[in-house]
C-alpha cells in the first residue's frame, strides 16, 4: 500500500476515508507529518464538522488511542453513469460507499444539455428522498459511453453522442450543479472502480466494459491511465470478419461494428428476433436461443483476437470482463478460450480472466473514489469558514 505523502487536510480525509488510519499516531505514520501538525490538522477537520473523534481504537501499547470517522455531516458525492439509453445514479458518502441507488430512463442522443439538466435534477431529488437533502454535497462526478479529454472536460469524436462532440460537459455540470465537478469516460471509472474495490492488491490491470459499446479502462502501476483521453479505446481497432460493416466512426470493419451489444442487437432484430436493450441478450442466451448463443461467440472470438495482442503487449496481472454483455457466459468463455490459445505462455502463466465483481455499480465506485482523490478542491475553502 502506498504511503500519501502530500501534507494537505485532504490527504487526512483520504486516510481515514478509505480505512487506512483510524488514530492520530497512524495519520502521523502514514503522512510523514510530525505528531503535532497532524494534531491541529485533525483538530481543525473536526472543527469543520468532517471527522468524529469516538470510542476506542485498537492498542499498540499504552493508552488506546481514540478512534477517527468521517463525521455523519461530512458530506456525499452525487455521482451518474450514463448510457445511451438510462443512467446509473447514486448517492455515496465520501469514502464512496452507496447510501441510495436509482435508474433513471434517459436518451443520450436529444443532446448534452436536456441529458445533464435532467441527471443533475434527479440527483438532487434522489438525495433528497433518502433524507441526504440537507447533507453538503461536496463533488458530482459523471461517467460518459465516449472518448473525454482530461485536461478540458469535453467530450471528443464519440459514437453514438449526437450533439455532444466537444460540448463542454465539466463546465456545464459544475456551473448547473454548482459543485466541483468530475466527468470521465464509463470504462476509465469501471476500472478505478474494479481496482480499488475488488483487485486492490494489483498494479496493472485492464477492464473491459462490454454494452452498447466496447471500453477498456487501464490500471497501470496503481493508477489511472488516461493518456490524452484515449487510452483504451479498443472499439476501434480494425478487424477481419466475413462480412464487412461501416462503423459510426466512418471506418469499416472496427470491432464495434461487428461485436458491440449494439451491433449483436441489430443482427438478432434482422432475424426476427425481438432485442431492446443489449443486457437481453445475455437473457436470450441463458434461454437457449441459438442464434443469440452464436452470435456471442462469434462477438468473443473477435474480442479476444484484439485482446491478445494487448494481453501480450501489456501484460497485465489480470483482466476483468464487465458490462452488460458479461453475463452471457459462452461470451466470456470465448474470450478467455482466444486469449489462451493465441497469447504468448509468459504473458498469461499469472494472467487471470474474471468477470466483474464489483457488478453494475462499478463506475460508480470508480467515481467515487476519483471524487476523494479530488477533494482538496472543497477541503481547504471548507476549513477557512
Amino acid at each position: 500500500m502506498r504511503n500519501n505523502r502530500d501534507d494537505g487536510p485532504a490527504a487526512l480525509v483520504r486516510l481515514v476515508a478509505t480505512g487506512q488510519a483510524e488514530s492520530r499516531a497512524e495519520l502521523a505514520r502514514l503522512s510523514g507529518l510530525a505528531a503535532s501538525s497532524v494534531s491541529l490538522r485533525v483538530e481543525q477537520l473536526i472543527e469543520a464538522g468532517l471527522f468524529t473523534e469516538e470510542g476506542a481504537g485498537a492498542s499498540r501499547g499504552g493508552r488506546r488511542p481514540r478512534r477517527l470517522r468521517l463525521a455523519p455531516e461530512a458530506g456525499v458525492f452525487l455521482v451518474a453513469d450514463l448510457g445511451a439509453h438510462h443512467a446509473r445514479l447514486a448517492v455515496v458518502d465520501l469514502a464512496g460507499t452507496p447510501l441510495a441507488l436509482a435508474d433513471l430512463a434517459c436518451d443520450i442522443s436529444v443532446g448534452p444539455e436536456r441529458t445533464l439538466a435532467a441527471v443533475i435534477g434527479s440527483l438532487r431529488e434522489l438525495a433528497r428522498e433518502h433524507g441526504l437533502g440537507d447533507v453538503p454535497a461536496r463533488g458530482i462526478g459523471v461517467g460518459l459511453p465516449g472518448p473525454v479529454d482530461p485536461h478540458t472536460g469535453q467530450v471528443v469524436s464519440p459514437s453514438r453522442m449526437p450533439g455532444w462532440n466537444d460540448f463542454p460537459v465539466r463546465d456545464f455540470v459544475a456551473e448547473h450543479a454548482g459543485l466541483p465537478a468530475l466527468v470521465e469516460n464509463d470504462a476509465n471509472l469501471m476500472a478505478v472502480g474494479e481496482h480499488r474495490h475488488s483487485w486492490p492488491g494489483l498494479d496493472n490491470l485492464m477492464v473491459i466494459k462490454l454494452g452498447s459499446g466496447i471500453g477498456c479502462g487501464v490500471i497501470v502501476a496503481g493508477r489511472l491511465h488516461r493518456g490524452r483521453g484515449a487510452a483504451g479505446d479498443i472499439s476501434h481497432v480494425r478487424i477481419l470478419a466475413e462480412a464487412s460493416a461501416d462503423c459510426s466512426c466512418g471506418h469499416p470493419d472496427c470491432l464495434e461494428a461487428h461485436a458491440s451489444g449494439a451491433a449483436l442487437a441489430a443482427g438478432l432484430r434482422a432475424q426476427g428476433i425481438a432485442v431492446g436493450q443489449p443486457g437481453q441478450i445475455a437473457d436470450l442466451v441463458a434461454d437457449g436461443v441459438p442464434q443469440a448463443t452464436s452470435a456471442v461467440r462469434t462477438a468473443g472470438r473477435l474480442i479476444g483476437e484484439v485482446l491478445t495482442a494487448l494481453v501480450n503487449f501489456f501484460n497485465p496481472d489480470a483482466l476483468v470482463i464487465g458490462g452488460s454483455l458479461s453475463g452471457a457466459e459462452p461470451l466470456v468463455a470465448t474470450i478467455r478460450g482466444v486469449i489462451y490459445e493465441r497469447c504468448l505462455p509468459l504473458a498469461t502463466r499469472n494472467l487471470e480472466i474474471a468477470t466483474s465483481r464489483a457488478g453494475p455499480d462499478a463506475s460508480i465506485l470508480g467515481a467515487g473514489r476519483l471524487l476523494l482523490e479530488r477533494s482538496a478542491d472543497w477541503i481547504e475553502p471548507a476549513l477557512t469558514r
